[in-house]
């Protein structure tokens, strides 16, 4: 007798179907499982057979064959645990009910309670593509799947509530998607009319969001850099419905929901700078999983003294950062994450953090300084396409008692920007400025003569490399939007060229 049921595995951000077969047959007692399983899966057949034994259900004596189709795909995990289950109830005679519709994911403990995993919306996409009907998870990811549409996603608590389910002895509920919790524009705690002074900073972030550039801060400790970092999210545009799955995948295939359903607001990370290169960039010994590059994707990946991360660490966002992807590979297995990311640095400008304060005696040497700063490669400092120096603040501006601009307010002015490149950039791949491509550049970044001639000296005098010329561009083109205008003019250059001379100041040999 064979039967047989669906179940999903995850590769990379998406599933892949597993048809989970079993069959028995006379002979001595047996439990074998194929279809290359990991060492998680094959402990299945100890966990499930001490759960039935527990939960009172006796197993006759035979020999019963798994497979989990395909079997070229390694299968990672204890998430087979339930359809593994499902079958062998179903040899023994105690469920009848037909499943062809119905899919099953969870792990099991002894006493046969259901368990949460890892990857369940990725799955409960997949399932509704292939037009299943119902698919059981563990209770607490239940609120994670509810949020697909055209599909049925019932929580289990146990074995038992399954099985009188299927037998309509007892009825099941399914989960109902969680109330979106979108938080109203300037409703974050986090917000800028709480930042004193830095003016200029601000000027920079506000650019920096509106164009969705990388943004590299520069100045002594204390000046509020990492103030400035955590209110970014304040002022990003809100997430798409495509956004919020996209990035609500990456967060539960790594196991970060903690229960919760959608993720509505932009990802903010700030990875310690003792991080390794795995944990930035993603991957393991075992099952990949993704970094703290993925898990920012669509919001901001925060690095906080940027020259004490590791420098293979922060070789690692190279490419990641230039393609928005990274492709991991392991022996056997290769994963691809999406990183659509901004990136927001800090560092200070001397290992003492007051080289050029006018308030405090910076004790490096010259030699200390340039040997600090040059822990931060070229190519990847070009990958910012703002710098900008953040002085401390002055005791004035501490006991203003006048508001500062909030987050709203900034907030109107990058949506307004944002809009002008969704229609600029409709129809092609390209979603925000810091985007343009090469091909691009000669259609979207139209500049006049006098821009030009200004750009030309900066470039000779600055000596810019191509890929920061490019940078300047780009930040043009922001500051343009922001002022309405369809043509980049000499003051948008100006001032996207003040947001480069930093690193010609700082790394100037």
């Amino acid at each position: 007798m064979v039967v047989e049921c669906t179940s999903f595995g995850v590769s990379g951000i998406d599933a892949y179907k597993v048809e989970v077969e079993a069959s028995s047959r006379t002979g001595l007692p047996a439990f074998d499982l194929v279809g290359l399983p990991d060492a998680a899966v094959k402990e299945s057949k100890d966990r499930v057979r001490s759960a039935l034994a527990n939960c009172g259900f006796r197993l006759p004596s035979a020999h019963f064959i798994f497979n989990l189709a395909p079997a070229d795909i390694k299968k990672e995990g204890p998430i087979y645990d339930l359809p593994i289950t499902v079958n062998l109830l179903r040899l023994a005679g105690y469920i009848q009910a037909d499943l062809s519709d119905c899919a099953f994911i969870g792990e099991l403990s002894l006493s046969g309670d259901v368990r949460g995993i890892n990857g369940v919306l990725p799955m409960v996409i997949k399932a509704r593509e292939l037009g299943v009907r119902r698919i059981f998870v563990p209770q607490q990811n239940a609120q994670e799947g509810a949020v697909v549409d055209g599909i049925d996603v019932y929580p289990v608590k146990s074995i038992h509530q399954l099985k009188t389910f299927l037998d309509g002895v007892l009825p099941m509920t399914p989960a109902k998607p969680p109330k979106t919790n979108r938080k109203a524009p300037g409703s974050f705690a986090p917000d800028f009319s709480q930042v004193k002074g830095q003016l200029e900073a601000k000027r920079a972030m506000e650019i920096a969001a509106a164009g969705g550039h990388n943004i590299l801060l520069i100045g002594p400790p204390g000046s509020g850099k990492s103030m400035l970092a955590k209110r970014v999210p304040s002022i990003l545009p809100d997430m798409s419905f495509d956004e919020m799955i996209e990035t609500t995948k990456i967060h539960s295939i790594s196991g970060a929901l903690h229960g919760e359903g959608l993720i509505t607001v932009r990802p903010f990370r700030s990875p310690h700078h003792t991080v390794t290169a795995v944990g930035l960039g993603g991957g393991g010994s075992g099952t990949i999983r993704p970094g703290e590059v993925s898990l920012a994707h669509h919001g901001v990946l925060f690095l906080d003294e940027l020259p004490e991360f590791s420098r293979n660490a922060l070789e690692v966002l190279r490419q990641p950062i230039e393609d928005g992807t990274i492709t991991i590979s392991r022996s056997g297995q290769n994963c691809t994450y999406p990183c659509s990311i901004m990136v927001i640095a800090a560092m200070n400008p001397c290992p003492c953090g007051y080289y050029g304060d006018p308030k405090h005696n910076c004790t490096c040497s010259e030699q200390k300084i340039r040997r600090y700063l040059n822990r931060v490669s070229g190519p990847l400092l070009d990958r910012f396409d703002i710098h900008v120096e953040v002085p401390p603040v002055e005791f004035e501006e501490l006991r203003k008692t006048e508001n500062a601009e909030s987050s709203a307010d900034i907030k109107k002015r990058v949506d307004a920007a944002r809009e002008i490149q969704r229609r600029r950039f409709e129809g092609s791949r390209t979603t925000c400025n810091s985007k343009i491509t090469a091909a691009e550049f000669e259609k979207f970044c139209l500049i006049d003569k006098e821009a030009e001639q200004t750009l030309k000296r900066a470039f000779d005098r600055l000596g810019f490399t191509a890929r920061a010329y490019d940078r300047v561009l780009k930040v043009a083109r922001t500051i343009a939007d922001l002022d309405g205008e369809k043509i980049i003019r000499a003051p948008h250059v100006l001032e996207a060229v003040q947001y480069r001379s930093l690193d010609r100041k700082y790394w100037s040999s």
